[in-house]
């Protein structure tokens, strides 16, 4: 009997997973119908699962609804799932898994009945200490439902003996360590919070009609008509209560702590019309393409930016160099899953068929081909070929930060270290290797200025290997 071909996934590919995106609605009729919007806008953010929790938030008696699955957030809320989440409150959540295996049982928001009554919680970022407290806990007789960080925050919460769910939550929050941007939904309340460290965004906005919404970036608030307030601070949950009109009630659970924001948000995973820690993710990235071309000037014709990411740096390379920028590589957004043999005559088809180039652009051309990273240097690799394939001279290839040499542990899916090509190869060597004419990277003090880092409040362990907080086989400090 023959055997059917096993899917291949096309639409990841080279490049640092997405992580979570969440957003939250409290006080408004159609609270559900507006977190799938919510969603809609954040998908990039993770495309494995999705789901929404909603409440009347009347208070005690009161059932929370919930709808998981796998899957893409417009083929799971069809009209008729998105009726059966009714209620004036709401939370969403679409997910990339960077903490548990890939599954309906780890899928969120995850949704429990416990001593503290019902309640959802949606999470972007990954708990450094999960695993420790797990054991602990598992020893202790607790049961986990999911392979997912997040369950141990429900644990915590469940087990602790404080008085009210105010406290419990507080106590709860101040023994895990790591990233976290939390909603979580009761009957008679939605609580947004922040992990002291600031690593993960977490925004706040308000509707023409008062209700109140938060997400992980504010293009969440424009699809669905809010106006971004502030965010979330670091170390603090936002609380909305009651029936009347919303007023936040802001609470301080943690000490303050230094900043350590992801700079990757900046460089690659929110979408540049998003505000993310109140500053614009297009002027970041075009700022971050003008300080490359002043650092990695290259002879050349054209400026060509690997779509998507690299289409805002590749902007700004090229207007501080004085080249055209131009497309000379078109993506298709349709590529999803291909049964087409691995072992196919058509060779690197996966990305093929993702990127196409504009041959009338390339012939005979200098290019400099602008991206936002090298992880592995496979795909940058092929697309290197691609173009000196459609008749390019010489390729120089830029990178709009700097060498990736260290895992990430705060939320982002990060090859091991003896996976990234950047820590354990010298830039000529990795240009060797993808076969470009040049390569250069964002200094890390470039980076910082492009970003407004003068307060050194972002993280750069990945570029650096140095941690905030204690991490597996990592340096803190």
């Amino acid at each position: 009997m023959s055997r059917r071909p096993e899917a291949v996934e096309l639409t990841p590919w080279d490049k640092l997973r997405e992580e979570c995106g969440v957003v939250g609605i409290w006080g408004h009729p159609e609270a559900a119908n507006l977190a799938y919007l919510g969603l809609y806008a954040l998908q990039h953010r993770g495309q494995e699962s999705a789901g929404i929790a909603s409440s009347d938030a009347r208070g005690a008696g009161q059932v929370i609804h919930t709808k998981r699955a796998m899957g893409q957030v417009a083929d799971i809320f069809t009209p008729k799932a998105l009726h059966k989440l009714p209620g004036r409150a709401a939370i969403g959540h679409t997910r990339y898994s960077t903490c548990g295996d890939s599954g309906i049982n780890n899928a969120q928001p995850l949704t429990v009945e416990c001593n503290k009554g019902q309640l959802a919680v949606a999470h972007n970022g990954n708990l450094v200490n999960a695993a420790a407290i797990r054991a602990r806990m598992e020893g202790q007789g607790s049961i986990f439902q999911t392979t997912s960080d997040t369950e141990v925050i429900l644990h915590l919460l469940a087990q602790s003996r404080a008085t009210g769910f105010d406290a419990a939550l507080e106590e709860a929050l101040n023994q895990v360590e790591g990233a976290y941007s939390l909603l979580l939904l009761t009957p008679d309340s939605l609580y947004a919070v922040r992990d002291p460290w600031g690593f993960r965004p977490l925004a706040m906005g308000r509707m023409a009609d008062g209700a109140v919404c938060f997400a992980s970036e504010t293009c969440a608030f424009d699809l669905i008509g809010a106006t971004f307030e502030r965010d979330v601070a670091p170390g603090e949950w936002v609380r909305l209560t009651g029936q009347g009109p919303a007023a936040p009630q802001a609470h301080r659970f943690a000490a303050a702590r230094p900043r350590r924001q992801c700079v990757f948000e900046h460089v690659y995973f929110a979408r540049p019309d998003s505000l993310v820690f109140e500053r614009s993710v297009q002027l970041s990235r075009e700022e971050m393409g003008r300080r490359l071309a002043r650092e990695a000037p290259a002879e050349a014709d054209l400026v060509v930016p690997v779509p998507d990411s690299g289409v805002a740096a590749a902007l700004g390379y090229a207007a501080e160099a004085g080249l055209p920028c131009r497309f000379g590589l078109i993506r298709s957004h349709y590529v999803g899953r291909t049964f087409i043999e691995p072992s196919q005559q058509i060779r690197d088809f996966g990305v093929k068929l993702k990127l196409n180039p504009v041959r009338r652009l390339l012939e005979d051309k200098r290019v400099v081909l602008v991206d936002d990273s090298i992880v592995r240097g496979t795909t940058s690799r092929k697309i290197v070929t691609m173009i000196r394939d459609a008749g390019a001279r010489q390729v120089h290839v830029r990178i709009s930060c700097p060498p990736t040499v260290s895992p990430c542990y705060y939320g982002v899916d990060t090859p091991s270290k003896a996976e990234l090509i950047a820590a354990n190869q010298t830039v000529d060597e990795i240009r060797a290797t993808i076969g470009a004419d040049s390569l250069a990277y964002l200094s890390l003090a470039g980076l910082d200025a492009a970003v407004d880092n003068r307060d050194d409040s972002f993280c750069k362990a990945c570029y650096t290997g140095r941690y905030p907080t204690c991490v597996p086989g990592g340096n803190a400090g």
